[in-house]
């Protein structure tokens, strides 16, 4: 067939008009140079955990590749026995499941669980306990923003 017979979807196949680009727009050499497996990203965001006798600032770290966001690690630095505490998990969106454990010395619980459900402002309800319970006490969660607690 020649160029003349060609249909725009024909000429759109072949290998001479064929443009490749990476996730970040640049061009790439072929199809497969430029779909690349997306680069791990850890980011950070401030969390507070109120439940009216107790106050835990929490900073997350997590990914933002995925929602809800998989929570891969922080550290709970005040306002619960024991601190500091290493955040071990979890996920943030439309529901908050965080797990950590204490890692500061004392008699305290060893674990935490915090869950609940997102409402606005950009918080959190739900209820949190320790060393395997997650409903002992109720809490409302805020989102305190992006970027480590200061």
């Amino acid at each position: 067939m020649n160029d003349k017979n060609q249909t725009p979807s024909d000429s759109s196949k072949t290998k001479s008009n064929a443009r490749f680009f990476d996730a970040s727009g640049n061009p790439a050499e072929t199809l497969d140079a430029g779909d690349t497996t997306p680069q791990a990203t850890t980011l950070q965001a401030c969390l507070e955990v109120h439940n009216g006798a107790a106050t835990f600032v929490i900073q997350v770290d997590f990914t933002p590749n995925t929602y809800p966001f998989s929570i891969t690690g922080g550290t709970i630095t005040s306002g619960i026995c024991g601190a500091p505490w290493t955040v071990t998990g979890g996920v943030m969106g439309s529901d908050l499941r965080l797990s950590a454990k204490r890692t500061g010395s004392g008699t305290c619980a060893d674990t935490l669980i915090v869950v609940g459900e997102y409402q606005n402002p950009p918080s959190w309800r739900g209820t949190y306990g320790f060393n395997g319970a997650a409903s002992s006490f109720r809490h409302t969660t805020l989102f305190r923003g992006f970027g480590a607690c200061r």
